[in-house]
């Protein structure tokens, strides 16, 4: 198959389904607030497999962003946070650090991203009462939860199938 539509195709799919997650999250109140538990946030470890995750990320970002209901601020720094740790998990796997070191690490860009972003959206755009420490406290767990925990969950079900679902790297 052409590499360049095997992409687009990879890039589609990741994007529709991190809409959909965000919409399940969505309908159990997690997807937003101070504490934000989006299952979506799990794929930001796609971009350990295919850099065609950082696209669709990114895409899948703004639109469940702009579907939600979110504020225009919310919709560009949310987004440019998910795609900066995208771009961050995809630099993890080409530096010359162990494979075990790699997949252990490749939550961390989109943690720290959300963690030190999103909070600042939150305060500033939807005039919350809470301190940004106290905010960035408070999405870091959330994010920790996604990414790290369900994230890492998907990482290890997925390595086993890398090479089929991803092709070559």
């Amino acid at each position: 198959m052409n590499k360049n539509l095997l992409a687009l195709v990879q890039a589609a799919a990741i994007a529709a389904l991190y809409v959909v997650l965000t919409f399940v999250a969505s309908l159990f109140g997690l997807a937003s607030g101070a504490v934000q538990v989006r299952l979506s946030e799990a794929l930001t470890i796609l971009p350990y497999f295919t850099p065609a995750a950082i696209p669709g990320l990114f895409v899948g970002c703004v639109l469940a962003n702009l579907l939600t209901g979110c504020a225009p601020w919310d919709v560009v720094f949310g987004s440019i946070a998910t795609l900066l740790g995208a771009l961050g998990t995809r630099a993890i796997t080409k530096t010359g650090l162990p494979e075990t070191a790699k997949k252990w690490t490749a939550p961390l860009p989109p943690i720290i991203a959300n963690t030190l972003i999103v909070p600042w959206v939150i305060k500033i755009v939807y005039e919350a009462e809470d301190a940004v420490p106290f905010l960035m406290l408070t999405v870091g767990a959330g994010e920790l939860i996604s990414c790290g925990i369900l994230g890492m969950m998907l990482l290890f079900a997925l390595n086993p199938k890398r090479q089929l679902l991803f092709g070559e790297d």
